[in-house]
């Protein structure tokens, strides 16, 4: 049955778009900063939630790190069905509230030596609720930040998501660097790392703030008939399971590839420099990594805007082919290098390739479902890959360390990354029909936009 009412809002300029775009990146920023701070400053504060003589301390770290992504999928469903049904602003509200109060929570934790393993619990739950937050962060943020920019600058506007993402990561990297020029490493591992967390507990709270006065994305007509439980039941897992399972499925396996690189290149790369320089100076590290992650994050706005103009699938055949010719070199040859400029150049370079697919990867996913389970798919989609690539992939590579195996480890990230690239060439288009542009064209025949 054809939709009497437009089902989103189209922004009514150029400005207003970017005045939303800029709203829901503070967000984004801040809540990435939260995930971000944790692999950071994981060295200063491993000794507070696990016994300094456990050999097994910094793998039970990265497990945790790892577990967290298990919620995604469980708050992607949550937070995706919420944002259907109530709309995007409300969903994120929520998302951002539940970041600060963990980010608290971590911060006054007191350590291993006082309260004994419970300290590591706390710490597992508040990164469960974490992780369960920030599985309704992305695909809510992409869906809000595809829908609010203006057609013709939706490669350029949504790819703010990830400058805001790998941001958050910069901060963090930041934050350190100012600690370290400040403090002694004892002095961050006592009480460093506890504000580095009250911090983005502070900021969530000015951004809850924020959210509340950015522009609903969903039309007041669609969210009135959503709720009223309309034809086709927003936001719903059998609508998604039975009636859009192709764009799930295809949502899934552009993301597979596309996040195990990004959390192999982004999290693996920096501490492989970070190894690299322990017994010379521990600044030479944050330096690199810092440039590197900067570079990564102007990059983001370039790739949108050139996908404007060529097309998505052109970017993302660029990332496959790069990511499957490249890891073996930031894996393997990366740990070799002694030269600052060299270990600099090998890892900008790979983020040089990531970012074929991180700027665009939200519009992309956003324009592959209709509005009234856009944020389910895009968030539940994501998170199941996420979760089984993307924050498996520290984990995985620290067990291949210790194993010797690391050749094992950079075989498989190829390998996820070679299937993606298989569905960029051959299910993808450059440029056409996508449900973000042609809404009410495609809800008649209710075809898969960009797919084959």
């Amino acid at each position: 049955m054809q939709k009497t009412f437009e089902p989103t809002r189209s922004p009514s300029s150029l400005s207003r778009s970017v005045s939303n775009t800029l709203k829901g990146s503070a967000g984004n920023l801040v809540e990435w900063y939260d995930v971000y701070v944790y692999s950071v400053f994981a060295t200063y504060f491993e000794s507070k939630f696990f016994r300094p003589d456990d050999k097994n301390a910094t793998l039970f770290i990265w497990a945790i790190f790892a577990v967290t992504f298990l919620m995604r999928p469980i708050g992607a469903w949550y937070f995706g069905r919420f944002a259907d049904r109530h709309g995007r602003r409300q969903a994120l509200a929520v998302s951002i509230t539940l970041m600060a109060a963990c980010s608290f929570a971590i911060a006054v934790t007191p350590s291993v030596d006082r309260i004994g393993a419970a300290a590591a619990v706390i710490l597992v739950v508040a990164r469960l609720v974490q992780g369960f937050a920030t599985g309704g962060e992305y695909g809510t943020s992409a869906t809000y930040m595809s829908e609010s920019a203006i057609r013709g600058h939706r490669g350029f506007l949504s790819s703010f998501h990830y400058v805001t993402l790998v941001g958050g990561h910069v901060l963090a990297q930041l934050l350190l660097l100012f600690m370290l020029t400040s403090f002694d490493a004892t002095q961050i591992s006592d009480w460093g790392w506890r504000v580095a967390f009250g911090i983005g507990g502070l900021a969530a709270i000015g951004v809850w703030w924020l959210r509340k006065t950015m522009d609903e994305s969903l039309s007041a007509e669609a969210i009135e008939d959503a709720r009223k439980g309309g034809a086709k039941a927003s936001g719903s897992l059998h609508e998604l399971f039975f009636h859009q399972w192709r764009p799930l499925l295809l949502c899934f396996l552009i993301t597979a590839g596309g996040t195990v690189a990004f959390y192999t290149y982004s999290i693996n790369g920096p501490k492989i420099v970070q190894s690299m320089f322990v017994s010379d100076n521990p600044l030479y590290a944050t330096y690199i990594n810092l440039a590197a992650l900067t570079l990564l994050m102007l990059l983001q706005p370039l790739g949108g805007w050139i996908s404007d103009i060529i097309g998505r699938k052109s970017l993302l055949v660029f990332f496959g082919v790069g990511g499957v010719l490249y890891t073996w070199v930031l894996l393997l040859w990366l740990p070799q290098q002694t030269d600052r400029a060299v270990a600099f150049a090998i890892l900008a370079f790979g983020f040089v390739i990531l970012t074929g697919y991180t700027s665009i990867n939200a519009v992309v996913k956003s324009e592959l479902f209709p509005t009234h389970i856009r944020a389910l798919g895009v968030g539940l989609g994501y998170a199941l890959a996420n979760s089984l690539f993307g924050g498996t992939a520290p984990l995985l590579y620290q067990a291949s360390l210790r194993q010797g195996q690391v050749e094992t480890f950079t075989a498989y990230v190829t390998g996820v990354i070679a299937v993606s690239l298989l569905v960029y060439v051959f299910f993808l288009k450059n440029k056409g029909e996508n449900w973000l542009d042609d809404e009410a064209r495609l809800e008649g025949s209710n075809s898969g936009a960009a797919i084959k």
